[in-house]
């Protein structure tokens, strides 16, 4: 059985409290669990990004703020444990060797943040080198990668595909901070160049379209990997 794991912003998954997508992501993770391993690294989102604001605005420093987000990415991940009941991890993975642990009886591992400094796409990037996993998948409210915002700049160009090292050069002018929101961070693109793991950037807005691109190969968003290929999966 192939591996996969899913690096998936807070944004999405809980766009707000009251509008979550857990149910659905639920119900998403558990078809993929029919057929791959599943780890599943879950980000802060918004919610994170204004606790960490109140901090900041208390002069705490920025390890402390980072402390805060990750509090925050684990409660996220709890609520996504215990919407899958018995095909989820028995706890929130704290750490990788917890994790691996983890997978030898579940079906799903659920992770948060980590460390203080490490964004939850570099968490998902060490846990895909650590399990060995077929392809890392970054489920984000944006199609794909662009050569700049999209959000901001209407001129940016969207990659259908890009090699390890493109993805790097790309992403090495960001600025990485506590609740940083880039695509993928810098730390994470270099760990899947060093390790060739295949990357798929996603928009996850639409949980069951991007379970649709996993199973079924469809080409959406942008594939990162030494051919420009998707891995075949199934």
């Amino acid at each position: 059985m192939k591996t996969i794991v899913l690096s998936v912003g807070g944004s999405i998954i809980v766009p707000s409290l009251e509008s979550n997508k857990i149910s659905e992501f639920a119900s998403v993770l558990k078809s993929l669990s029919e057929k791959f391993k599943v780890f599943v690294v879950i980000g802060g989102g918004g919610e994170a990004r204004r606790y960490i604001s109140v901090a900041r605005s208390l002069a705490i420093d920025e390890a402390t703020c980072d402390e805060v987000g990750i509090m925050v990415t684990r409660i996220n991940a709890s609520l996504l444990s215990w919407a899958l009941g018995d095909d989820a991890s028995p706890a929130v993975a704290e750490n990788y060797n917890d994790a691996l642990l983890y997978s030898k009886t579940s079906r799903i591992v659920i992770m948060g943040g980590i460390t203080p400094g490490q964004t939850t796409d570099a968490v998902s990037a060490v846990l895909a080198e650590r399990s060995g996993a077929d392809l890392l998948v970054n489920v984000t409210s944006i199609d794909g990668i662009y050569s700049d915002d999209p959000k901001k700049n209407s001129e940016a160009v969207k990659f259908d595909s890009l090699t390890h090292d493109e993805l790097v050069d790309i992403v090495s002018s960001g600025k990485m901070k506590a609740g940083s929101n880039n695509i993928i961070d810098l730390v994470a693109a270099k760990i899947v160049q060093r390790s060739e793991i295949p990357l798929l950037v996603i928009d996850g807005r639409d949980p069951a379209a991007f379970k649709s691109a996993i199973l079924n190969g469809e080409r959406t968003g942008t594939i990162v990997s030494s051919d420009r290929k998707m891995p075949k999966l199934l």
